[in-house]
């Protein structure tokens, strides 16, 4: 029986993405990269130092300073989110449905607990979740399955009956490695992805979670 939901927040909770390609487009252009969208989407789900050092191994570039890097996206990350980050649709009512259903929730992103913090303090979402994860206290990050495993130990559930919201196929790999339900809220352009078809549920917004509920 499902009784604990864990949500991953870029993507899925916040439209966080295309502010996360601008500020890696703007920092890693700097230092002479040039990323497109679809060159950025090979690394959505990934920590922000998987991140770098991806990019590091794709084009190095001169005297690399990673952690100075890593601080130069962050800090364009948060003042973007905390002047722009809105619920993405259907994310409000899941989020009270599932309170009011009882369920424990968890917040497991690849984000710093920085931008964590930042994204569910302008949302107003704080009290929604007992736990907040973050993937940079873990030794690997997604699509390896610890951020999720660590949620629901922190909850105190079993990972058979915690259900997975993610948006990225990363993290989908991640929720099934850790042998849990995944419900797939997949960007429009990505949708028909096959790699995809290994998570549980699939819908286009958190506006069908009432419905994918109805199936658990």
């Amino acid at each position: 029986m499902i009784d604990t939901l864990l949500f991953d927040m870029d993507g899925l909770l916040v439209d966080s993405e295309p502010y996360w390609k601008i500020a890696e487009k703007k920092v890693f252009g700097a230092l002479g990269l040039k990323l497109d969208d679809e060159l950025l989407r090979q690394v959505m789900g990934f920590r922000l130092s998987e991140v770098v050092q991806y990019w590091y191994r794709y084009q190095p570039w001169p005297n690399p300073n990673f952690e100075q890097t890593e601080l130069d996206i962050m800090d364009c990350m948060e003042e973007f989110m905390r002047e722009n980050a809105k619920p993405l649709p259907g994310v409000m009512n899941t989020l009270h449905l599932a309170k009011e259903k009882g369920f424990k929730m968890a917040l497991a992103s690849s984000s710093s607990m920085r931008l964590i913090k930042a994204v569910v303090e302008t949302l107003h979402i704080e009290m929604y979740f007992s736990v907040l994860c973050s993937a940079e206290f873990e030794p690997y990050g997604k699509p390896h399955p610890a951020i999720f495993i660590t949620a629901a130990e922190k909850l105190g559930s079993n990972p058979q009956n915690c259900l997975v919201l993610e948006d990225s196929v990363n993290g989908v790999i991640a929720a099934k490695a850790a042998r849990m339900l995944c419900l797939a809220v997949p960007e429009a352009e990505k949708f028909d992805d096959p790699r995809f078809s290994i998570a549980d549920f699939k819908a286009k917004t958190l506006e069908e979670f009432p419905e994918i509920l109805n199936k658990l």
